[in-house]
């Protein structure tokens, strides 16, 4: 009986190992260059003050322009587009940052609040912090990009389970090695306490990064959007996009002014000459609105923007990254007044816990602490990633890929079974290619003797 136990407890053990082995070869690339850009990425408020410093204390030496003078001479700098959304300046002797597009395109303009010259002009996209965002959500890749990154992160949540079950003390005596590495024994024993202890200690801060970071993602956002949607008779709006193309169509809708939106007499005296094709819209609302929510008190950056649509209001948010400080208000298009605020506290549960969740994954929910966690945890899946690499490239042998050997008619607990199948539904693309990678292996790999043999599933 104790000889069966063994033997089952051994089948199991080297079946998990493979999973993990595996999950591990797929992941690693990902996990080391999410935890370079992550890390970049927490440091998004301190990095872009530090850019925009030479536009932060300006020399004035008389009243700022009007607020509407400043969005038509950024205007002027991108024939055709109009104001996308005007931004509070910081302070009294900072230049006015106001985002024009056109189409799809969105430009950031650094206004001089006085003399209305055009201090820096820079695509949104090519900011370095929009840059790492996106380096880090989609490889630069779009949709498609966003996909594998998904895809990765599912089987991220596959390697941390496998590597909690292999982790678990067996006849071990004393921590040594399961919560303290023992960093004098060197070779082998050294870097598989590296990787182990350390796989412990950041589990579940990876654990929480994925499934805080999984409602951006093409795929799963996009689902989760579909399903909100559900028995619903007005549109969800969500404060964050699924995907590149969710980002470029909500982009393009703001550009898009209504047909009723004022227009005003063209004066190419004050330098406000467009194309052709072009009309210039009244922005004179816009000073009355300015003054009514610079007094609102509302968390830095403040974004103001006109109405996209027929009938809608003007609308100005708190675009702080601290999502549980974000307040958004409307205002009336035509007295200024506002006719709505609403608070975080106000919004749909599931909106809340998506807002923190994502605040603490971009290290901004409570202040330097948040951020040193998370340069902790990337730094803990960097260490994962180089010890796995130097423990795999030393116990692989010539001429094989090192995964360890399949034993005949591998059995898991039944307990990992159900976890694999809750898994492959809350995550589709993982079940997706769970799915493909045992029927691939089905058809052809485990009948093409060479690359059975290579791969690790026969002698």
């Amino acid at each position: 009986m104790n000889i069966n136990i063994k033997q089952k407890r051994k089948l199991n053990y080297n079946t998990v190992w493979r999973w993990h082995f595996y999950a591990g070869l797929f992941c690693i690339p990902f996990a080391l260059w999410l935890s370079i850009t992550g890390a970049i990425y927490l440091f998004k408020p301190q990095i872009e003050a530090f850019i925009d410093q030479p536009y932060s204390n300006l020399i004035l030496t008389g009243p700022a322009a009007s607020a509407k003078d400043q969005v038509n001479a950024a205007l002027a700098t991108q024939p055709g587009s109009v104001l996308n959304a005007y931004e509070l300046p910081q302070s009294s002797t900072a230049a006015v940052q106001i985002l024009v597009g056109k189409d799809k395109q969105l430009e950031r303009v650094y206004v001089h609040p006085q003399t209305l010259d055009i201090l820096h002009s820079i695509p949104e996209d090519e900011r370095l912090m929009q840059y790492i965002f996106h380096l880090h959500g989609d490889l630069l890749a779009g949709d498609t990009g966003s996909y594998l990154v998904e895809l990765a992160a599912s089987w991220m949540v596959v390697l941390i389970i496998t590597g909690l079950y292999l982790w678990w003390p067996r006849n071990n005596i004393g921590l040594a090695g399961i919560v303290y590495p023992r960093l004098s024994s060197g070779g082998r024993t050294f870097w598989r306490d590296i990787h182990s202890v350390t796989g412990l200690w950041i589990a579940f801060f990876v654990l929480f990064l994925i499934i805080s970071g999984l409602p951006w993602a093409k795929s799963w956002g996009g689902m989760l959007k579909q399903v909100r949607k559900m028995n619903q008779t007005t549109e969800v709006k969500q404060d964050w996009t699924t995907g590149r193309s969710s980002e470029l169509a909500e982009r393009q809708a703001n550009n898009t002014p209504p047909p009723s939106m004022p227009k005003a007499e063209h004066n190419e005296h004050e330098g406000h000459h467009m194309s052709n094709s072009s009309v210039l819209i009244d922005y004179s609302l816009l000073d009355r609105i300015v003054e009514i929510v610079e007094v609102q008190n509302l968390e830095y950056p403040v974004l103001i923007s006109p109405p996209n649509k027929a009938g809608a209001n003007w609308s100005a948010k708190s675009d702080t990254p601290n999502r549980p400080l974000r307040v958004n208000l409307k205002l009336d298009p035509t007295t200024a007044d506002i006719v709505e605020r609403k608070e975080f506290s106000q919004r749909p549960l599931l909106d809340r816990i998506i807002g923190v969740g994502v605040a603490a994954h971009e290290g901004q929910l409570f202040g330097w602490f948040n951020q040193a966690l998370g340069v902790f945890t990337a730094l803990g899946v960097f260490l994962l990633g180089v010890s796995s690499v130097v423990m795999w490239w030393g116990r692989r042998p010539a001429g094989t890929l090192g995964a360890p050997r399949t034993i005949n008619k591998p059995k898991l607990p039944l307990y990992m079974g159900i976890i694999i199948g809750v898994l492959g539904i809350f995550l589709p693309l993982l079940g997706a290619s769970l799915m493909t990678i045992l029927i691939l292996e089905f058809m052809l790999l485990s009948r093409v003797s060479s690359i059975s043999k290579f791969l690790g599933i026969k002698d």
